[in-house]
């Protein structure tokens, strides 16, 4: 929805809010650069933003609505889901009768209006607003998803325990009664629905003596969700054991499973895994969004010419790929970005994963299940009989994975793989001491793609200068003279200044985005193994000196990705300390 140019300079010459001359400059460069007029007028402080959208929804015949400081009840403004609200910029906010008003960015947004209207049974009155008063209701979801979980718990936990007072059984069949019991079933539902609109990774549910706590890894990190009560512990343990077929008597060794969860809005296939501990089980379940498709490299944030030896090696027909880091880092959503390229009809891909994260399209991806033999190093050898072109292995862990991984690169095809190591130089003495010979190595390794994962900075972010003291904490971990130079040549660093002359961001927190950050991104660096690096290979030259004469070739160093998505206002500087210094 956006009200015509010439349209609204024609109101807003009428109510003397700009001059005529100011408008046609505003949008001379709205043309150029591809905008809105009213947008450029804004940010250049001609008009503030509720004005335009007052005008806006005057044009329009829409009645207009400021919820800046509004507060919503919880059961009105739950009657849009958050993540519709969310992705549509739409939110309820009063309802009388069978009437619902709705706060919207685009009154002319029907398809959204209709598909309201029809799952609430309610007739829709739309209004305009501002982004600041739809930012200030969506934070209001979480206040009302955390007063709906804790009346749940006070409600349910009492019913659990008049249920458990009833009569004593055996242990599996109490077990079995408790996973059944509707207050566990609501818990543990409302517990992965909680999860899921955080856009947590992880749900870790952890025992101790006199209560159950429950964490979600948010963005790499993990925080404190909620507690409860002791009593819901065995039958919470027991629902996931039941959804997930796992045995629910055995208590004395870890379990592993697998169950999916889907709504209107969301379809997630949820790992499960079981340990016991002193105080009982702990259960960490993985959230895996099955709709997450459509990565791209540039997306995932490789740039300039990182991204162009990536592209390269992946033009190649044979030879090896390998993506490095520790757990958690986003190696295999790389290796499934670099398969959704590959992925053409005229080439086989074979995949061997432990575990299939996400299903993709015209692969043949086979889960690794080692308690019927069926290793990294078994699929790999069955998978050469099955006339791949290109083969993806989740991880090399051992001697005989890497001797199979690098014979089938030798052999005319095209492997990627992972591998645990802290650089990218580092992989090649990993792999030598994992049996591989230099020689062989030389000949097949491609390219080593290292990364690490850093949280973006919300919109709202703090803008800063670095001190003395903070530069010289810094060039502990990497060169000064370095970040400048590569600063200087994407022209954010001007030739003859330092790096106290340039702006940094850090997080600012607020209502909808708490901890000033939302969102991961990729830190990369990628060796590409060129003749001079062959020759080093084959020497046995050191992790050091490899990376040295790949820097020498014009790689760059992960904290200087880093650094460089610090400048952009991607990132802060401590976040990319943190993920490369921990």
């Amino acid at each position: 929805m956006r009200v015509e140019p010439q349209q609204l300079k024609a109101f807003l010459l009428d109510a003397g809010l700009v001059a005529e001359p100011e408008f046609d400059k505003a949008l001379k460069f709205a043309k150029k650069k591809n905008q809105w007029v009213g947008d450029v007028l804004v940010s250049r402080g001609l008009i503030s933003q509720e004005a335009l959208i007052r005008l806006e929804a005057y044009i329009l015949g829409v009645p207009f609505v400021n919820l800046e400081k509004e507060k919503v009840s919880p059961e009105v403004l739950r009657i849009i889901p958050e993540p519709i609200a969310r992705s549509h910029n739409i939110v309820s906010f009063r309802k009388k009768g069978k009437n619902l008003e709705v706060a919207m960015l685009d009154p002319k947004d029907l398809k959204t209006i209709e598909f309201i209207k029809k799952k609430a049974d309610l007739k829709i009155l739309p209004r305009l607003t501002t982004p600041k008063s739809i930012k200030n209701v969506l934070g209001q979801y979480q206040e009302s998803l955390q007063a709906e979980f804790s009346e749940l718990i006070k409600k349910e936990a009492k019913g659990i325990k008049e249920i458990r007072e009833e009569k004593a059984v055996s242990e599996g069949e109490e077990l079995a009664k408790q996973a059944q019991e509707l207050p566990i079933i609501r818990i543990v539902e409302t517990l992965l629905k909680h999860a899921i609109l955080q856009r947590a990774s992880d749900i870790h549910i952890e025992p101790s003596e006199k209560e159950v706590l429950v964490r979600y890894r948010i963005d790499g990190i993990l925080h404190d969700a909620m507690t409860l009560p002791a009593q819901t512990k065995s039958g919470i343990v027991a629902r996931i054991k039941v959804l997930s077929n796992l045995k629910l008597d055995e208590h004395r060794l870890p379990q592993d499973g697998r169950f999916k969860i889907e709504s209107e809005q969301y379809k997630y296939s949820v790992r499960v895994s079981i340990l016991p501990v002193f105080n009982g089980e702990k259960v960490v379940m993985r959230l895996l969004p099955e709709t997450a498709k459509g990565y791209t490299l540039e997306g995932l944030g490789l740039r300039d010419e990182a991204l162009e030896r990536v592209q390269q090696a992946l033009r190649r027909p044979t030879g090896m790929i390998l993506v490095t880091g520790p757990t958690g880092c986003g190696k295999t959503t790389t290796l499934y970005s670099m398969m959704e390229i590959l992925n053409t009809p005229g080439v086989n891909i074979s995949t061997v994963e432990d575990p299939i994260e996400y299903r993709m399209p015209r692969i043949n991806q086979t889960q690794v299940n080692p308690k019927i033999g069926l290793t990294f190093a078994s699929g790999l050898r069955a998978l050469l009989r099955q006339d791949p072109d290109i083969l993806m292995v989740g991880e090399i862990r051992d001697a005989e994975t890497a001797s199979l991984a690098i014979n089938a690169a030798l052999t005319g095809h095209l492997v990627l793989s992972t591998l645990h190591t802290n650089s990218a130089a580092g992989a090649i003495p990993r792999l030598i001491d994992l049996g591989v010979e230099p020689f062989l190595l030389s000949s097949t390794l491609n390219l080593v793609l290292a990364q690490r994962l850093v949280r973006r900075l919300c919109e709202e972010k703090e803008k800063y200068k670095l001190t003395k003291t903070e530069l010289n904490e810094i060039s502990k971990y990497c060169e000064l003279k370095k970040i400048e130079e590569i600063l200087k040549e994407e022209k954010i660093l001007k030739k003859k200044k330092s790096l106290r002359d340039i702006w940094f961001w850090r997080p600012k927190p607020s209502k909808e985005c708490p901890e000033g950050y939302k969102g991961r991104i990729g830190i990369y660096e990628v060796l590409a193994v060129t003749e001079s690096q062959k020759e080093l290979i084959v020497k046995g030259a050191t992790s050091d000196e490899i990376e040295k004469r790949g820097r020498e070739e014009g790689m760059r160093l992960m904290i200087e990705d880093g650094f460089l998505k610090a400048a952009q206002g991607i990132t802060s500087i401590e976040e990319v300390l943190r993920v490369i210094i921990e």
